[in-house]
């Protein structure tokens, strides 16, 4: 009594309604590939009204939309039905199903033998091979940021839509600070974002969200050989047109990326290094 005396009528209140949460047997946690949050009571009582594989959260979703509740609608249906019906006494609780909730991926047809790995490595190629420009990062030259990262947004391109080699090729002017800088540290990295693509779009997930997959590829820029410049130009002017009718005064001649470094950023668990031999072996795939 001495203590209630103490505290405020408010602050009594909100110690009262803490503890009745503490307790509360309708807390639980639903998992998600490694993300869990809190079910409340608002919650539980939505997921009873509508459980079904239509209502799933956003979060679930990706590009195969291949998510599957672990138990049927209906088992959470019935124990609403239980909850509602009147019960003599309170002396025995009703057992509901488990408040925790688990998703599982099921396997895509053709791809129950291919390993994490290699579907990392599909994945990589396939971000390369349909990204039709990326973000190139190099050391500047420039007087006032000498020595200081760089970025441009270039166009780039791996080949004809029907023949991914897995390089980038470039189309560019020595008029460009980006390739004034490489003349001098030919070492450049590439970001190629799935945020162009429209599974992101979409579903509005935003370009640094884990599901919203990104690849960085490091290594040597270099000039495009005499006997790699039909393909290259093959390879450039089949995915940007308009760049046949750019001013020729700009000096434009094609470039390319050596890869020596790749790193690959898809779904949550954190960034996968990827093998250069396993990433020209693969064939570009979403999944």
């Amino acid at each position: 009594t001495s203590l209630r005396k103490r505290i405020t009528p408010i602050s009594w209140l909100s110690w009262v309604l803490w503890c009745s949460v503490m307790l509360s047997p309708a807390w639980g946690y639903v998992i998600v590939n490694s993300v869990s949050w809190s079910v409340t009571n608002e919650v539980e009582e939505e997921l009873d009204s509508s459980s079904n594989e239509e209502a799933l959260p956003a979060l679930l979703e990706d590009t195969t939309s291949i998510w599957k509740q672990s138990y049927p609608a209906s088992v959470y249906k019935e124990d609403g039905e239980m909850r509602s019906r009147p019960v003599a006494g309170r002396s025995k609780q009703i057992s509901s199903p488990s408040r925790m909730f688990s998703y599982r991926r099921e396997s895509v047809k053709g791809t129950d033998s291919i390993t994490p790995q290699e579907q990392a490595s599909r994945t990589a190629r396939f971000l390369t091979h349909y990204n039709s420009w990326g973000f190139l990062a190099t050391e500047s030259t420039q007087e006032k940021i000498q020595g200081v990262p760089f970025g441009n947004c270039l166009l780039v391109s791996d080949g004809p839509i029907n023949n991914s080699t897995g390089i980038p090729f470039f189309y560019v002017t020595p008029k460009d600070n980006t390739v004034t800088d490489l003349m001098k540290n030919s070492v450049a990295s590439l970001t190629l974002p799935e945020a162009e693509g429209e599974f992101c779009r979409k579903n509005i997930i935003d370009p640094e969200d884990p599901r919203c997959a990104r690849l960085t590829l490091t290594g040597q820029m270099v000039m495009v050989p005499p006997e790699e410049m039909e393909f290259a130009k093959q390879a450039m002017f089949s995915r940007h047109p308009v760049m046949r009718k750019w001013p020729r005064n700009y000096e434009w001649f094609f470039m390319k990326m050596n890869i020596e470094h790749i790193w690959l950023q898809n779904w949550y668990g954190g960034v996968s290094t990827i093998a250069v031999e396993e990433y020209f072996k693969a064939v570009p795939s979403k999944e």
